[in-house]
């Protein structure tokens, strides 16, 4: 009873500073309540939950609606159901059996492929360069290198057609790959960034050690890369994948499609097979997931460490 009374009387005593003195008393309140470590990084932790939540939840309403619309039969894709009764692979058999997506998917895996090489190689070898080789006016060549990322692509579109025109490249894949080949200037700057973080002294011993500078490039610069070269391959392999001007201007042949350019003319052809849409787009987006998520650690190192030092 005596404890009771003494409860009793604290709240009395509470809600009567709370009527007597309000603002005070709250302000008091929660800046007692505030004080406490444990509690702030509790607040934290669930505005983070709730912020991220809400954005995951905008982000895969999208994307669940068009996997559920894919095996779905075409009647049912029209209707606003979201769960597939009955379960059927009706649209990809009619786009993988009917509308030949399995060529599509070869055509754009090899473009996507020597993309990938060409880009991963021959930057490493120019940020090589840049990265560890003294000769004069390299910061003045290094700073040319980098103002062609300013130029839109539109400026250079008409030339560089005419000469793949003139080469009678015009509906092969050589248009889509080839350019790689000759170091953009953006993975040039990303793996030079991280080249530059590796010690001077490991190179300088291995020269003394007798090794040449293709083979310090090779077995040193590169395996210590590891991060930054799958960052690359990451940027240049989305990038090719889901590339549509270069396929749109430059291939004709419908045999020779990619999955990005094939994905346009079917919309236009069959914009109303919803469930066949879903699933062309949903095989298209999937290989990008798939790689990002197997890669998502190494990809964030990368892109993290690049620009430690300049």
């Amino acid at each position: 009873m005596g404890l009771l009374r003494a409860g009793g009387a604290a709240v009395n005593q509470i809600a009567t500073r709370i009527l007597t003195h309000p603002r005070e008393t709250l302000q008091a309140t929660w800046k007692q309540w505030w004080s406490h470590r444990r509690l702030q990084k509790i607040a934290l932790d669930l505005l983070t939950l709730v912020v991220l939540g809400s954005g995951a939840y905008f982000v895969l309403i999208p994307l669940i609606w068009m996997i559920t619309r894919s095996f779905m039969r075409l009647e049912d894709a029209m209707s606003t159901r979201w769960i597939p009764n009955p379960f059927t692979l009706e649209a990809y058999y009619k786009i993988f059996v009917e509308d030949r997506f399995y060529l599509y998917i070869r055509n754009t895996a090899f473009v996507t492929i020597m993309g990938v090489i060409g880009a991963t190689l021959s930057s490493a070898l120019v940020a090589y360069g840049f990265a560890f080789f003294r000769f004069w006016g390299r910061t003045a060549l290094f700073m040319i290198l980098l103002s062609t990322i300013m130029l839109p692509g539109e400026v250079t579109m008409i030339p560089i057609y005419r000469i793949f025109y003139q080469l009678g490249w015009v509906n092969t894949f050589l248009p889509l790959f080839v350019p790689s080949f000759f170091a953009p200037a953006f993975f040039v700057f990303l793996l030079r960034q991280f080249f530059m973080s590796i010690p001077q002294d490991l190179i300088d011993a291995a020269r003394i050690d007798g090794a040449s500078s293709f083979r310090i490039w090779w077995q040193i610069v590169l395996p210590l890369s590891r991060p930054a070269l799958l960052t690359v391959i990451v940027f240049s392999f989305v990038g090719h994948w889901n590339d549509l001007l270069n396929p749109l201007i430059y291939i004709s042949d419908s045999d020779k499609y990619t999955l990005s350019l094939a994905l346009l003319a079917y919309k236009n052809l069959y914009f109303n097979y919803v469930n066949a849409m879903m699933a062309a787009t949903l095989v298209t987006i999937l290989p990008c997931v798939l790689l990002y998520f197997l890669a998502q650690r190494a990809f964030t190192e990368g892109i993290i460490t690049t620009g430690l030092r300049g």
